[in-house]
């Protein structure tokens, strides 16, 4: 699981009802920071859907992963590796770039250890576009997109894919999507990641209008995504929806409300991450 903040890790892991939840010691010192190391992570963290959540929920963005052959990974702009039937949950940082970074890091030390992650899941909260995505709803995305990826020109914003460059676009599992929104009630649609978060109407209209299908935009998700991609790794993204995407109105901001749909969305999503297989279909 990979989040960008030690409040999304906390309520993932809540969520999870984890157990043998075993802090890293180098971590203790700056579990409040809001741009913790990539070694800020809870270790050894086993999905067990019969066990109540030990952690207190906080706020932040992070991502999981999920080892083993028949292990998955969920998560939120962070990411973790693990063995079979585990569950590893770390924080990743802020933004897609630190994202990318701490998520590859990750996979590569598994990679290394021959404990390969089966799934990669960026987890945390967003802004959501209203009305679709309500304030304190759940959305799990279907295409996980760099809205912000590209060039700005006279005639408007040209996506970096139409440079002739890269991708700007990654699409999760299909199939685990479907069994994600299922157990949790989320609407499916594509999250946005950007690297200026939205703070008016015109940019909201404009986000709209270029990705009409859009329910929600955070900072990590396609960082985490292009990481699982180097990798051949699956990947997830599932956000709580903390305030709404437009102008920035603090007094509108539910981060309790979202922190805690995210600690009862990943309460049911556990069984399903115990019976996806990706070799499944």
């Amino acid at each position: 699981m990979a989040t960008a903040v030690s409040v999304e890790r906390d309520a993932v892991a809540a969520g999870l009802g984890t157990s043998a939840l075993v802090p890293d010691e180098a971590v203790l010192g700056i579990a409040g920071s809001a741009h913790p190391p990539p070694s800020s992570r809870l270790r050894s963290s086993r999905v067990d859907p019969h066990r109540p959540g030990g952690t207190t929920a906080h706020g932040g963005s992070g991502s999981a992963a999920h080892g083993g052959s028949s292990s998955a990974a969920c998560g939120g702009s962070s990411s973790a590796a693990g063995s079979p039937g585990q569950v590893d949950v770390i924080v990743v940082g802020v933004g897609p770039a630190l994202a990318a970074a701490s998520t590859a890091s990750a996979l590569t030390a598994a990679a290394l250890k021959g404990e390969p992650y089966d799934l990669v899941v960026s987890a945390g909260i967003g802004g959501g576009f209203q009305p679709e995505a309500a304030v304190g709803s759940l959305v799990v995305a279907d295409g996980i997109v760099a809205a912000d990826l590209g060039a700005e020109t006279e005639d408007g914003f040209v996506p970096v894919t139409e440079l002739g460059f890269g991708t700007v676009r990654h699409e999760p599992p299909a199939d685990l999507v479907r069994r994600v929104a299922e157990a949790t009630g989320a609407r499916t649609g594509a999250v946005l990641t950007v690297s200026t978060v939205t703070g008016t109407a015109a940019r909201a209209a404009s986000l709209r209008e270029r990705h009409p299908t859009a329910l929600a935009e955070a900072m990590e998700g396609f960082g985490v995504a292009e990481a699982a991609a180097a990798h051949n790794v699956p990947v997830l993204e599932i956000r709580a929806i903390s305030n709404p995407v437009g102008p920035r109105d603090r007094a509108a901001w539910r981060i309790g409300d979202a922190l805690a749909a995210l600690t009862e969305g990943f309460g049911k999503l556990a069984p399903v991450l115990e019976g996806w297989n990706r070799h499944d279909g």
